[in-house]
Parts: C-alpha cells; sequence; structure tokens
C-alpha cells in the first residue's frame, strides 16, 4: 500500500459513501473501486461491505481504516526526514491553527512565507484551540497557533496579545450593562471563563443575552448593525469604523488581554523547514494588519 491508497481508507471511513469519497478525492467511483479491491487482495481480506443504504466497514477494514492517520503521519515524516538531509529548506509543513486566526492571520503569514521559501507546501488543519493544542501534544502538527493560556510543557512564543473589549453601535454606559442586550457567541472555554470571571467580579446579576449566534464573525456583524453589544478580543474589530469600544481591566486597572501562541516541540526544530518557520513568525510584528 502506499500513501494514496491509506487516503482512501481515512476518506471512506469519514464518508461512509462511495461516491462522496470519490468527489473528495477526484478519482472515479470505478478507480476507488479498484484501488479498494487491491487492498484487500493485498491483506487478504474484506473491507468494506455493500449495503442498500450504502457501505459498511468490515471489522478488519475499521482497523486498517483507524491506522491510516497514524501511517499517513508515518509517511510524511520519513518524506520530511529525507528532504531535510540537504540544506534545502523544502517540505510540507503541516500546520494546527485555531480558527479564527486561520481567517484572519494566517493566510498573510503563508503568503509572506511562501515567497521566501516557494519549495515549502502546507498542511492546515484548523479547529478550537484546545483541539490544536492536542495535535501540536501528539506530534500531528509541526508547529500549532493556539488563542488562550493552555498548560504547555514544550516550546512556545507569544506572537500577539489582544485587548479584550465591550463593543457596541452606539454609546454605553458600563454601570447600566446588565440591563442592555448582549449578543453571545461560541467560544473556548478559557475565553468564555475569561470574561465570566470578569463579569462576577464587576455586577451581581447576570448578563441580558438577547442573541446567540455559531460564531465571533456572525457577532460581529450583529454588533454592526446595532443588535446589540458583545463582547470580544479587539482583533475581531480590527479595521471596522464607527464601533464603540470599551476596553476591560481587572481588579488593579490592568487590561484584560488574551494571547495567542506558537506551540511546538523542540525536536521539530531539527527540520529546516520547521526552524525557518518559527524562526520567520518570531519576527513577524502580528499587532499590525499584514
Amino acid at each position: 500500500m502506499d500513501d494514496r491508497d491509506w487516503k482512501i481508507l481515512k476518506v471512506l471511513y469519514e464518508q461512509q459513501n462511495i461516491t462522496k469519497t470519490a468527489q473528495i478525492l477526484f478519482i472515479s467511483q470505478p478507480a476507488l473501486t479498484n484501488r479498494l479491491q487491491q487492498i484487500e487482495q493485498e491483506f487478504g481480506v474484506k473491507i468494506v461491505q455493500r449495503r442498500r443504504r450504502g457501505i459498511e466497514f468490515t471489522p478488519e477494514g475499521e482497523y486498517l481504516a483507524k491506522r491510516a492517520d497514524e501511517m499517513l503521519i508515518t509517511i510524511d515524516k520519513i518524506k520530511d526526514n529525507v528532504r531535510n538531509m540537504g540544506n534545502k529548506v523544502v517540505g510540507t509543513l503541516r500546520l494546527g491553527v485555531s480558527n479564527y486566526f486561520t481567517r484572519n492571520k494566517l493566510p498573510g503569514i503563508l503568503e509572506l512565507f511562501k515567497n521566501k521559501y516557494p519549495d515549502v507546501e502546507f498542511k492546515v488543519v484548523t479547529g478550537w484551540s484546545r483541539d490544536v493544542h492536542n495535535l501540536v501534544y501528539n506530534q500531528l502538527v509541526h508547529v500549532g497557533f493556539v488563542r488562550g493560556d493552555y498548560q504547555w510543557g514544550g516550546q512556545k512564543h507569544l506572537i500577539l496579545e489582544e485587548s479584550i473589549c465591550v463593543a457596541s453601535k452606539k454609546a454605553l454606559n458600563m454601570g447600566e450593562l446588565p440591563a442592555c442586550s448582549r449578543i453571545d457567541y461560541q467560544t473556548d472555554y478559557l475565553f468564555k471563563s475569561l470574561v465570566n470571571n470578569w463579569w462576577t467580579e464587576n455586577y451581581a446579576h447576570p448578563p441580558l443575552i438577547g442573541m446567540e449566534v455559531d460564531k465571533v464573525e456572525t457577532c460581529r456583524e450583529m454588533v454592526i448593525k446595532g443588535l446589540g453589544y458583545a463582547i470580544v478580543p479587539s482583533l475581531v474589530l480590527e479595521g471596522i469604523p464607527n464601533i464603540h469600544k470599551i476596553y476591560i481591566t481587572d481588579k488593579n486597572g490592568n487590561p484584560i488581554q488574551r494571547r495567542t501562541w506558537m506551540y511546538y516541540q523542540q525536536d521539530s526544530l531539527e527540520l529546516n523547514m520547521v526552524n525557518a518557520f518559527v524562526q520567520f513568525v518570531e519576527e513577524l510584528d502580528l499587532s499590525k494588519p499584514l
């Protein structure tokens, strides 16, 4: 089996559908079916059973599919090490990135890095910061960008600090905030705890949640339309004019901030592309638009 076969098993197990898998991998259904048959012949087992509503993995097929991620990572590591034997900065850099950082900072970073090191390719996995933290910990990615102060025993570099603010279309009286309509949104538990702790230190009554939305970008648009206030990191409002912002502080008057870190394992720096990327990011000023 080669890496294409492991990729087929991985995607097919995720989709449980031959048609969708063929579309995702940009191959024909007959070609996909043929590869499955060859894999079955190689291992001497049946991998999938066809059912009226699709397919079902056999126990042997499920075992192979669950090993696919592990095998693909191993193959990537072998390729990285071989390419690293020279002095060139070349290979596929695996990055884990929190959702909002992906949309607002990562494209600019990758563009600048690619201009400097054109032989480097990227595999990017996005998700909540806690998930990215786990990806770096388990060495499924080379570098992770994590928002929030998670416990981390490896190498890290602080790349961004954002002040937290109360944002609204019109000016607000902070003393009357519990009576104002707040727009809430899904976020990671560390940020939610940060905001909740600040609120309980300053107000005796819970906030009036007038609207709940799926993500912070939706929340921002609602604030722009004047549908309520929100408590958000300053990066969310970058480049947005005519929004009133009141930056929140702790009991001692210090700004409450959310930090973004770059996490990586020390031994990953042995790869030229990882070492070059880490140094490159450390030299950037991410507080400004890229």
